[in-house]
């Protein structure tokens, strides 16, 4: 994939890609405001999912917000990114940070997730 669109084949979309993830995490991306779980997916590219509650995130238009600004940020990188399932969780103040704070997050999370991946798969060979 050399464009950067952010077509479905991107997208966890089932219950089911989201429950995989959940059960067999094997990369840990932790930040103060995020924290995203990943595992590789066996696809040639990866795939982004969102879990952002209510309880930390109160205004639906704060929540959209964030699920905008990091989908942008992952369609923008997806090319630099191992191929994984990941799901972004958001914790308590993640909707108080501006657009660029957010795009900074996620940038210095993608670089993290590239790090630990590749350690992950150096640790299974």
């Amino acid at each position: 994939m050399t464009e950067f669109g952010y077509p479905r084949q991107l997208r966890l979309l089932t219950a089911g890609d989201f429950q995989q993830v959940f059960d067999s995490v094997t990369i840990k991306v932790p930040d103060q405001k995020i924290l995203i779980l990943a595992r590789h997916n066996g696809l040639e590219h990866p795939r982004l999912g969102f879990v952002i509650s209510k309880k930390n995130v109160r205004r639906a238009v704060k929540r959209n917000h964030v699920r905008r600004i990091i989908r942008e940020s992952f369609r923008l990188n997806q090319h630099k990114l191992p191929p994984v399932d990941m799901i972004i969780l958001a914790r308590p103040g993640l909707g108080d940070m501006s657009a660029s704070e957010l795009h900074r997050l996620a940038d210095k999370c993608w670089s993290r997730l590239n790090k630990k991946s590749k350690h992950v798969l150096n640790k299974q060979d």
